[in-house]
């Protein structure tokens, strides 16, 4: 097939229609809608990523894309690179820029590459796209290319043709076509069992109260008040928040189906918030922040609330974002995801090898050392 092929600095020209016509309906963030509003409400600024998407036309039709970003830093990216980047700078070599396919901010596993798949040749399509980003990699003379949370279908196809594949550990909790809580409760261990019912009692007796609203019932105001729990978060813990509150504001705009916010309240005043978008199979809890502490409300935001939701909902699993080995107690069970990655200097592409080869059998090590403590009663 022959395609067109280009690379852009921006999704401002790329018609959303055209665009979402090449995204899988359960992976809101890969919409022209949260993409294009990273970009147009300054998201990505002072953060090291700058668009570089590839696109492929067939017939004045778009038929695939790839979001990629140059990438200044390896911020905002949950698949840590940092040993790399100083052992290529400690060899004299500069590691950034690098090139990243990933959903900026976001550690959600899906399709990197995005393709009509009623387009025929799909698969060709992919590989054209996939050529023209290693091409654009070495012309531009980056360290490497890296591809960030792909699904495994895509891993595999990348590793077929010499990419590197890394190995990492996530934590998701399934839904077992539960009628209710209680009857996922049911499932537990009776210590577990009795340890999220406690947790759960102490924040009623408290007198917290909880709040469910969709993107269209989502008003200013809360959103005020959430980007105030959301950035005290990151001066916190990690620095500089990346989402503006007008990107926040404009998701009740254009994806309020997809958009949720999960609040708490005490004496009739917000004191926690937690943002989660949902897909047609999945939840998608992401950042939450409190300006008053009370003992398990994290956990019952962000766990026990989207639970409760995917239950209530029909969906199928949630996905409450990377690590947290204390989600295993909470029924979450640990998932494989991947990288993909090349790397331009035949030396290093070497040594990284040999490194991922070494870290991959930790990995399983570990997921299996995971599993025999899992929340569930013993089959």
């Amino acid at each position: 097939m022959n395609l067109s092929i280009r690379t852009l600095d921006s999704l401002q020209d790329v018609p959303a229609t055209e665009w979402n016509n090449l995204v899988p309906d359960d992976n809101p963030f890969l919409r022209h809608e949260f993409l294009y509003g990273l970009e147009q409400y300054k998201c990505l600024d002072n953060h090291g990523w700058y668009p570089a998407h590839i696109l492929a036309w067939s017939d004045g039709t778009l038929v695939g894309a790839l979001p990629l970003y140059i990438k200044t830093n390896s911020i905002g990216e949950f698949v840590f690179d940092w040993s790399w980047a100083d052992a290529y700078e400690q060899a004299g070599r500069q590691y950034y820029p690098k090139l990243v396919s990933a959903i900026p901010f976001t550690p959600v596993t899906g399709p990197r590459c995005l393709v009509n798949q009623h387009t025929a040749n799909s698969l060709d399509v992919s590989k054209q796209i996939y050529f023209a980003a290693r091409k654009f990699a070495e012309d531009s003379g980056v360290s490497g290319l890296h591809y960030l949370f792909p699904d495994e279908a895509e891993c595999l196809l990348l590793a077929a043709d010499g990419l590197l594949k890394r190995k990492a550990c996530q934590y998701l909790w399934f839904n077992h076509h539960y009628h209710d809580f209680e009857e996922f409760l049911q499932t537990l261990n009776s210590k577990k069992r009795r340890q999220l019912k406690k947790e759960r009692r102490t924040l009623l007796d408290a007198g917290i109260k909880l709040e469910i609203l969709h993107g269209n019932e989502i008003t200013p105001r809360h959103w005020a008040i959430y980007h105030q729990f959301y950035t005290s978060t990151f001066y916190r813990k990690w620095g500089e928040p990346r989402f503006t509150l007008p990107f926040f504001e404009s998701l009740s705009r254009t994806l309020p189906d997809a958009t949720l916010l999960f609040m708490a309240l005490y004496q009739n005043e917000y004191i926690a918030g937690a943002f989660a978008m949902r897909g047609t199979e999945t939840l998608y809890g992401r950042h939450w922040g409190c300006n008053s502490q009370f003992q398990f409300l994290h956990f019952e935001l962000c766990y026990y609330q989207t639970i409760d939701y995917c239950i209530q909902h029909g969906l199928k699993k949630l996905d409450a974002g990377v690590q947290g080995e204390h989600k295993i107690s909470r029924g979450f069970v640990p998932v494989t995801t991947w990288s993909v990655h090349w790397i331009a200097n035949e030396q290093f592409r070497c040594a990284i090898q040999n490194f991922l080869e070494h870290e991959q059998q930790y990995i399983e090590d570990y997921m299996n050392e995971l599993s025999t403590h899992l929340a569930y009663k013993a089959v």
